[in-house]
C-alpha cells in the first residue's frame, strides 16, 4: 500500500512539475485593449499592433531563449472591467507585462492593480499628465509634446485670439484643458474668449453644439476648436461640422484623439485643413516607418489598413521593454523597471526615442492638416525631441512637483519645495 502511495504521490509531483516547466516554455503579455464598445474604433488596431510585434520577435527567435504569447482580453469600454481584466492577466494568467488602455479613465481604474501586485503597464496614448508611477511606462505624449505646442501653433501661425475647448467628459479631456486654460490665460487671452465644453461618450447630437461654436466664432476674432473628443463621437461631430458649413478656413479644429484611423471611418473631404496634433503620421517619409506600414500590412493582410501614433508608441514601448528584459536578463518587474530607464530605441521618424528617469519618453510633435485620403500632411514640427513632463509647469500646484525613478530620488511626485515624497516611492 505505502508502494503504491509513493508511486502516486511521485507521478502527482511529476505532472505539477511538468505542468510548471510548462507554463515557462513562454514569456506571457498580456493585451489589454477594447475590442467593443466605443472605444473599439481606436483601440482594436492596438491589440493588433501588440500581436504583429509578439510575431515579429517571435521570428527574431523570442526573449531569452523563449516565445512570447499573447494573452488577449476585451474589457469593453467598460472602465471598471479594465481593473478586473488587469488582475485577470496578472494573477490568473501570469503575464510579464501588458501593453493596453485608451482613455485615462481606463488607466486610471487599472493602476492600484498594477500597484498593488508591482506588474508593468505600456500605455500608449497621448494624456493629461499628473502622473507618475513605477508600474507604468507612459509612451504617449504628455501635454507638453502635444496640446501646448498645438496651441503654441494655433496663437503664433494662425493668430487665433478666440478657443473653444471641447472634450469627451471625463479625466482626460478636464485635465488637459484646465491646463489650456490656464496657459491661454498666462498668455493674455481673457475668459470670455475661451469656451469649454464636455460631452458624454458616444455622444452623437452635435448640432446645437456646433451651431454654438459658430456662433462663438462669430464675433470678429479669429476662432479654433480644441478637440479632445475621444472615440466614435468623432463621426457625427465632424459630420455636423460639414452639414454646417464649418470650414478649416473659417474655424480651424485642432484634434489629439483622431488619428488616421478614425478618420478612415467616413468621409473626410468636408474636413480638409483640419488639424490634428500628433508625435507620429503615417505620412511621414523615412525608411523605417515605410517598412513599418509594409510589415503591417503584411501581417493583417488588408492594404487599406491605416498606421496612426498610438500605434507608433506600442512600437516604441515594446521595442523598450524587450531591450529592457534582455539587459535585466529577466522579465522580473523590478529588474526591468531599473534596467528600462536611459533605454533608447528607434521611433518611426526616423529618429530614436528614449526612456526617461520620470517613466515619460522623448517624441517629436508634428501638427499635420487632413487630407483628402484621410491621412495627414504636415504642417509644423518641433526641430528636435521633447522629454515628457510628467508634471506640468502650467499649474502651480504641478509645477513644484518632480518625478524620478531612479535611485536618486525613486519617487513619482516628489515636492521641490517640502523635499517630500506624496506618493508612491521605493
Amino acid at each position: 500500500m505505502k508502494l503504491y502511495r509513493s508511486i502516486g504521490l511521485a507521478v502527482i509531483a511529476l505532472a505539477t512539475f511538468m505542468t510548471s516547466a510548462s507554463a515557462e516554455e513562454t514569456i506571457k503579455v498580456g493585451v489589454l485593449h477594447s475590442l467593443s464598445g466605443t472605444m473599439a474604433i481606436s483601440e482594436t488596431t492596438l491589440k493588433d499592433t501588440v500581436l504583429m510585434l509578439i510575431d515579429e520577435q517571435n521570428k527574431k527567435g523570442g526573449l531569452l531563449g523563449k516565445k512570447l504569447e499573447a494573452v488577449v482580453v476585451d474589457p469593453a469600454s467598460n472602465w471598471p472591467l479594465f481593473a478586473e481584466k488587469a488582475r485577470q492577466l496578472i494573477e490568473k494568467d501570469k503575464v510579464s507585462v501588458v501593453f493596453g488602455c485608451w482613455t485615462s479613465v481606463s488607466r486610471k481604474s487599472v493602476l492600484p492593480v498594477f500597484e498593488e501586485l508591482d506588474s508593468l503597464l505600456f500605455y500608449p496614448v497621448q494624456y493629461e499628465g499628473e502622473e507618475s508611477s513605477k508600474n507604468v511606462f507612459y509612451t504617449g505624449a504628455a501635454p507638453n509634446q502635444q496640446a501646448i505646442p498645438a496651441v503654441d501653433y494655433l496663437m503664433n501661425d494662425i493668430e487665433v485670439k478666440r478657443w473653444v475647448l471641447a472634450g469627451t467628459d471625463y479625466v482626460y479631456p478636464r485635465t488637459t484643458n484646465k491646463i489650456l486654460e490656464s496657459y491661454l490665460k498666462a498668455k493674455g487671452v481673457a475668459a470670455e474668449d475661451i469656451m469649454i465644453n464636455y460631452t458624454p461618450f458616444g455622444h452623437s447630437d452635435w448640432q446645437s453644439i456646433v451651431s454654438d461654436i459658430k456662433k462663438f466664432g462669430g464675433a470678429g476674432k479669429k476662432t479654433a476648436v480644441v478637440s479632445t473628443i475621444n472615440g466614435d463621437a468623432n463621426v457625427p461631430f465632424y459630420k455636423e461640422l460639414g452639414n454646417q458649413g464649418v470650414s478649416a478656413a473659417d474655424i480651424p479644429v485642432v484634434a489629439f484623439s483622431v488619428g488616421e484611423e478614425e478618420l478612415s471611418g467616413f468621409d473626410t473631404k468636408p474636413l480638409v485643413g483640419h488639424l490634428a496634433a500628433w508625435n507620429y503620421f503615417m505620412s511621414v517619409d523615412a525608411d523605417i516607418n515605410s517598412d513599418f506600414i509594409t510589415s503591417w500590412h503584411k501581417f493583417i493582410k488588408d492594404q487599406k489598413r491605416v498606421t496612426n501614433d498610438p500605434m507608433e508608441a506600442h512600437y516604441i514601448g515594446f521595442n523598450m521593454w524587450v531591450k529592457a528584459v534582455e539587459a535585466a536578463g529577466t522579465t522580473d518587474a523590478t529588474a526591468v523597471q531599473d534596467a528600462i530607464i536611459g533605454i533608447e530605441v528607434p521611433n518611426l521618424s526616423g529618429g530614436t526615442s528614449q526612456m526617461l528617469a520620470n517613466h515619460h519618453i522623448t517624441k517629436p510633435v508634428l501638427i499635420g492638416e487632413i487630407q483628402d485620403d484621410g491621412q495627414f500632411a504636415t504642417v509644423w514640427e518641433t526641430d528636435g525631441l521633447v522629454p515628457g513632463d510628467a508634471w506640468t509647469d502650467f499649474l502651480p500646484e504641478s509645477k513644484i512637483l518632480k518625478a524620478d525613478w531612479t535611485a536618486k530620488l525613486g519617487c513619482g511626485n516628489y515636492n521641490t519645495v517640502t523635499k517630500k515624497c506624496s506618493g508612491q516611492n521605493f
